[in-house]
């Protein structure tokens, strides 16, 4: 068995987040440098602008591009989109971008490229985007960063009971922390479904504390599984074999419902399921049934349907921790998006590749 301990050290820190991300080190220090200023349109929705560019972040992106209006594109309907659109070379997205219909691209002629200062595009990109052969790119990468945080706060949270313990604390008939003898980090089994963006990031983290780490993911050679000091095995292996399943797969089609009353029934008494990744990787009637036997816990950042309705057994459960949907950027987080988006537009300004570009042929495995 592969141990991950610290041979492998990846740091999140302001520096560490910068080289993961593949920024420059120097450019936020005025050393922004660009062939051009292509003419760029902001486009997400009402009342973003400010939580993703905040703090001068729009004077970066002025000096690497032509900002041909601050105020974004809620909808491209109306004469002043048509306008913007006209004139743009790059559209600056974020959340709540309208989706780049063929429609919207004939009003756009000298659209170069869309940098999407989020996670996922496939709600904004459509087949004639990629017919055109404009560049999309993706801040997924910095989207990821928080994400790998909050799931090892709850990877530790799990390994020492502590949501039990809380549960017991507030109902002494709640559920029943992990013995003792199961209970602490050291030399526990942390089984990752998806070696994704969010995924190596939890390896990293991992690689700091004395736990074993082993990943399911058909597009994870044994060669590159060697590479990031972890062992490659297949899913219902990997269920039966771990303490904690943390899953950071992506939602399409071959995804959707793996995690099943097959997979559940394999994980041991006592083991924690953590989803910061989509609701519909996991059956919910069969997690539910679980969760009411008291048998498994669960850390649950998406659900399926998302959000539960209001009174869905698994509000109620002591040993389920909920949360909406807030593992990836939020607050001052924001800024690593825009910060990664920013290079983006300064690389293409540059003629140099993107760091994180997104391609049709990609769509399928990717989130």
């Amino acid at each position: 068995m592969c141990r991950v301990r610290a041979r492998r050290r990846l740091t999140l820190g302001r520096v560490g987040c910068v080289a993961f991300l593949g920024l420059r080190a120097d450019w936020q220090d005025g050393a922004v440098g660009a062939t051009r200023r292509p003419r760029t349109v902001l486009a997400m929705g009402e009342g973003f602008r400010d939580g993703v560019l905040p703090d001068g972040r729009l004077e970066l992106l002025r000096a690497v591009a032509d900002l041909l209006d601050d105020e974004p594109l809620s909808s491209f309907d109306g004469d002043r989109a048509r306008d913007l659109l006209g004139r743009a070379e790059v559209l600056f997205g974020h959340w709540g971008c309208p989706t780049l219909t063929a429609e919207v691209l004939e009003l756009a002629p000298d659209l170069q490229a869309f940098v999407y200062a989020g996670g996922t595009v496939k709600w904004q990109v459509t087949d004639p985007v990629w017919d055109r052969g404009i560049l999309v790119t993706s801040a997924a990468a910095a989207n990821a960063v928080p994400v790998a945080e909050f799931t090892l706060a709850s990877i530790l949270f799990a390994v020492k009971s502590a949501f039990s313990f809380a549960a017991l604390e507030r109902d002494r008939s709640a559920a029943v922390p992990l013995p003792l003898d199961r209970m602490g980090l050291v030399g526990r089994r942390i089984g990752l479904v998806g070696a994704s963006h969010v995924g190596r990031l939890v390896i990293g983290l991992l690689a700091n504390h004395e736990v074993q780490v082993a990943v399911a993911d058909p597009f994870l050679s044994p060669d590159d599984a060697a590479r990031i000091g972890v062992e490659r095995m297949e899913l219902d292996e990997l269920c039966a074999w771990c303490d904690v399943l943390s899953l950071h797969a992506p939602d399409v089609e071959s995804t959707k419902g793996m995690i099943g009353a097959a997979q559940l029934a394999l994980l041991r008494d006592g083991v924690t399921l953590v989803n910061t990744a989509r609701g519909a990787l996991v059956d919910t009637a069969a997690l539910t049934a679980e969760l009411r036997s008291g048998r498994l816990s669960a850390v649950l950042d998406v659900t399926d349907p998302e959000p539960l309705p209001e009174d869905h057994e698994l509000r109620r459960l002591p040993n389920v921790v909920l949360t909406p949907h807030i593992a990836g950027a939020v607050g001052s987080e924001l800024v690593r998006l825009a910060d990664l988006a920013i290079e983006e537009v300064r690389r293409h300004a540059a003629g140099a590749p993107a760091l994180h570009p997104v391609r049709r042929e990609d769509l399928d495995r990717i989130a």
